[in-house]
């Protein structure tokens, strides 16, 4: 099987092409679905792999992500996916117009499909699914914190309710009582249109991905929803192959610098803040607005100043977040937060020499990676359940390019201890 993702965002990606990688299917995640990337090989290996894109689409425009999707699904399905993956995220983000049906609709035309089948349940990271309500660490999605996230705020937890209004395709659902009847009761309730199934552990999982087997040995059919049901596929794969799971291992990286960038203001990534206890440095919207070359002046005298390489130094958000909103509006202050902690990698990495990054939240991840030019993440060890370690090609302004290490995390991902455990494991 070569497993073909197209995901809305980068700390996404990662997370599918980590626990894949585990599961034993080599994976790489692709940061651009140009030409020039058809050129290169597209999936890892020889033969059955994952080759995840990473885009930025979650809350663009509903027309820009549907454009951006399906360029990237035509890319791996020319590349030679067998089946193609939607990766949306695993608390459904999404607004009542999208993006998430949108970018289902359109991939079905570019599958040559008439089904969607899929869930947002990854058990592994406290995300189940039970009669169409999504469960987030055992609280229904709209009384979990996400209700009061800043760009998309979940106020249903009925995953049909939300997904309807969002496709011109009917929206069925596969209840849990049904997924226990086993693979064969879960392909047969598979109809045209998008279909959510009910699942709240890796069992469950296991079956849908042999219902999505068994259908796509008739005809292509979509699946999709969070890392869960790509795992399960994989985790099909590699029994089939007969091949033992685990991530393959990355080329070592000499340790010559280590920064935590934190963009995010998830409760996971507030609580990993909270733990730290190196040395750190905020950031506020507010001063950026102010005066931006002053703070990031004073921003890049610390990464200069931080003597003790091995120990990792750490810039985040300030946590002042709803008066820095209110004060410049939320897409202000957003865009000034991932527009300065990007310019500190670059500084970081091509000016000061350092060589692991670890970055909180999936918009700073993307601003990130794309300032410092990196095109394609090798997936290696994981630091936590969907949170990988992963090698990349950073491209300096004069086109020199260097290997670092990175992981990018999503924001609501990770124990409390990540900050500081992470680097046990880097590559």
């Amino acid at each position: 099987m070569r497993l073909g993702a197209v995901a809305d965002d980068v700390t996404g990606a990662c997370d599918l092409a980590g626990r894949v990688a585990e599961a034993g299917l080599p994976a790489s995640v692709l940061l651009t679905a140009s030409a020039d990337a058809a050129d290169a090989a597209v999936f890892p290996g020889d033969g059955s792999g994952c080759a995840v894109v990473a885009l930025k689409v979650r809350t663009a425009p509903v027309a820009e992500a549907v454009d951006a999707s399906t360029a990237a699904a035509r890319l791996l399905l020319s590349a030679g996916a067998t089946q193609l993956y939607q990766k949306y995220c695993s608390t459904f983000d999404s607004t009542p117009s999208g993006n998430i049906g949108p970018i289902a609709d359109a991939l079905l035309d570019v599958a040559g499909a008439t089904a969607s089948v899929g869930t947002p349940a990854t058990p592994g990271a406290g995300r189940t699914q039970y009669q169409g309500v999504l469960f987030v660490d055992g609280v229904p999605l709209a009384e979990s914190p996400m209700r009061d996230h800043p760009l998309t705020p979940m106020r249903d937890s009925n995953l049909v309710r939300l997904l309807a209004p969002q496709t011109r395709a009917p929206v069925g659902l596969v209840r849990w009582e049904d997924v226990q009847r086993g693979s064969a009761t879960v392909a047969a309730a598979i109809a045209d249109g998008h279909t959510l199934v009910d699942a709240l552990t890796e069992q469950d999982l296991d079956l849908i991905a042999a219902a999505v087997r068994e259908r796509a040995a008739d005809a292509p059919i979509l699946a999709g929803g969070g890392a869960g049901v790509a795992t399960a596929l994989a985790r099909a794969e590699m029994r089939e192959s007969g091949v033992a799971g685990g991530a393959a291992g990355l080329p070592s990286v000499p340790v010559t610098g280590r920064l935590i960038l934190a963009g995010s203001a998830s409760a996971a990534t507030r609580a990993q803040l909270a733990a730290f206890r190196g040395e750190r440095h905020v950031l506020d919207p507010r001063e950026l607005d102010r005066d931006a070359d002053a703070a990031l002046a004073r921003l890049r005298d610390a990464l200069a100043a931080h003597d003790d390489r091995r120990s990792p130094l750490l810039i985040h958000a300030s946590p002042e977040v709803a008066a820095a909103q209110e004060a410049l509006g939320a897409a202000r202050a957003a865009a000034l937060l991932e527009g300065a902690l990007a310019e500190l990698a670059a500084v970081a990495v091509h000016e000061f020499g350092y060589s692991h990054l670890l970055i909180a939240g999936g918009e700073t991840s993307g601003a990130v990676t794309a300032r410092l030019g990196i095109a394609r993440l090798r997936i290696g060890a994981q630091a936590a359940p969907g949170v990988p370690w992963a090698v990349a090609a950073s491209a300096a302004p004069g086109g020199e390019e260097r290997t670092i290490a990175v992981l990018l995390k999503s924001g609501n991902f990770g124990g409390p201890a990540l900050f500081d455990d992470a680097w046990e494991v880097a590559p």
